[in-house]
């Protein structure tokens, strides 16, 4: 029989081995700093994903990580564009709890994600939903701007370039740190990087009033003015964004289009029927760069969107700066050029009007 001293000794063993699984959690956890400045419970090993914003679903293509993505946004079709599949063709059968600005609960948890990705202008009570349901909410806006403009869509931004070249970076690491991506995320931004000086190295003598004014037409005679990407793209390809007065995503009149006369109209990849309307209806015919014919459809990788996307960063105003001004890049390939960093990031080539 067991005496009184070793009866009191297992049960102060167990009473230690209990004490020390109830204060162990189930697993190790970290904590994150999203881009409207929350601080974010993850697992700190991220296996189940689910994606609610474009702009993320791309950079985890590029990044290689569809593998943990079990959900995604309604919209992306419309959003990335519907070549897009090619480049990540699980994406048709993934389920689709949810959009920017809602999402249905019940088939989230379905889904049992460790992660949920948010755009940075999703709305409060959605965000709140989804996180009072033990849920991991990460908001990204691929912008530095102070919290008070963090969740806007159109935030005041005061240094355009510095705001999103700081928050394109801190986006595309938060994406691959959750996804365990990190050293992909450094080549994707070298990438852009190495782009940008090329086209400043080659500008560097262009002045103000050479620049050539461009108009971005979107569907609806909507477009983008100061504070998104689009105008940067534009400002470092060495055009002049007549929209600029501007702020943000907006629709302008017919009247403020005729009045700004552009020499060159951009039409992104994903609206083509743009193009045909602007050539056939009679309002437009009077314009430049109408007259002209100077209306390009951008290419695919070509994202003029108002949130910095790497292959726009990378290619995309490269592209743009070579349309306007052939001569200073005549050595440039651009299906070289594509091909290489398609391949790097998409693993495979670039195919024109795929």
């Amino acid at each position: 029989m067991l005496n009184t001293g070793r009866i009191a000794l297992i049960a102060k063993i167990a009473f230690a081995i209990s004490s020390l699984l109830l204060s162990t959690p189930a697993f190790a956890d970290r904590i994150v700093t999203d881009q409207i400045g929350r601080q974010v419970h993850i697992p700190d090993a991220v296996n189940r994903v689910v994606i609610l914003q474009h702009q993320t679903l791309n950079i985890a293509v590029q990044l290689d990580a569809m593998g943990k993505v079990v959900g995604v946004l309604d919209e992306w079709k419309k959003q990335l564009g519907a070549n897009y599949v090619r480049l990540a063709p699980q994406l048709p059968n993934l389920a689709m709890p949810g959009g920017l600005t809602k999402v249905n609960i019940e088939e989230l948890l379905r889904l049992k994600p460790d992660v949920v990705f948010v755009t940075n202008y999703a709305p409060a009570e959605m965000v709140k939903q989804i996180e009072d349901a033990g849920l991991a909410v990460v908001a990204i806006s691929l912008l530095d701007v102070p919290p008070d403009e963090a969740t806007k869509l159109n935030p005041n931004v005061k240094d355009e370039p510095a705001a999103i070249d700081a928050g394109f970076a801190t986006g595309v690491r938060l994406v691959a740190d959750i996804l365990d991506r990190r050293k992909k995320a450094e080549e994707m931004i070298a990438a852009t990087k190495k782009t940008r000086k090329l086209i400043a190295d080659r500008l560097t003598d262009l002045s103000e009033d050479k620049r050539v004014p461009v108009y971005m037409a979107n569907p609806e005679l909507t477009t983008y003015g100061h504070g998104k990407y689009t105008g940067l793209m534009m400002q470092r390809a060495g055009a002049r964004n007549v929209a600029n007065a501007i702020a943000g995503f907006k629709q302008v009149t017919m009247e403020d289009v005729l009045a700004w006369d552009p020499a060159v109209i951009f039409v992104q990849e994903r609206y083509p029927g743009v193009v045909d309307q602007i050539k056939k209806t009679d309002s437009w015919q009077t314009i430049d760069a109408v007259k002209n014919g100077k209306i390009y459809l951008m290419p695919e990788y070509a994202k003029a969107w108002g949130y910095p996307m790497p292959e726009a960063m990378a290619l995309g105003e490269l592209w743009m700066a070579k349309t306007l001004y052939p001569d200073h890049f005549a050595d440039i390939d651009m299906q070289a050029e594509a091909n290489a960093y398609y391949n790097i990031f998409y693993r495979t080539d670039y195919l024109p009007g795929q």
